[in-house]
């Protein structure tokens, strides 16, 4: 977590490549000017949605979102938290780095990093923690071969 921090506060630019180069999807996000507050920057809620939001394109690259009316089993967020370095404010564009941590047979952990394009710095790191979800039983189900064996091609294991 040290390095991060340096990297984050150092006074250099950082690359796109170099801070997202570890997350395998990359979700790109235009800040929209109704989600600063009253304080001119992006209000914290909002990063839960940018996270949801790169968290259904990851799903979608590893086909679960196509899975859930055949089976009824899909993901429910179980726990997520955030942690803020910097500031956003409109204008800019944010490039949502979003990798799978831990892989269990009815859960995983989601990692996000939030890179500013106006900045060049990484301004956000979030986690999720997600459940797989039997919606026809209303109980925990375990993740499919299909959806394990498409995590680990695209997180390289």
């Amino acid at each position: 977590m040290l390095a991060l921090f340096k990297q984050v506060f150092n006074k250099e630019k950082t690359t796109v490549t170099d801070a997202l180069k570890d997350y395998p999807i990359v979700t790109e996000i235009p800040v929209a000017w109704g989600e600063m507050d009253a304080l001119n920057h992006v209000n914290n809620v909002v990063y839960f949605r940018y996270f949801e939001t790169a968290r259904i394109d990851y799903f979608d690259r590893i086909a679960m979102m196509e899975e859930i009316p055949k089976t009824k089993v899909g993901p429910v967020l179980g726990e997520t938290s955030c942690k803020y370095f910097r500031p956003v404010t409109y204008p800019d564009t944010l490039l949502i780095g979003s990798r799978i941590v831990d892989l269990g047979d009815d859960r995983f952990e989601m990692e996000y990093a939030v890179f500013s394009k106006q900045q060049q710095k990484l301004t956000t790191k979030g986690w999720a923690k997600v459940v797989m979800f039997d919606f026809a039983n209303n109980c925990k189900a375990q993740l499919s071969d299909s959806i394990k064996a498409a995590i680990e091609e695209i997180e390289g294991q």
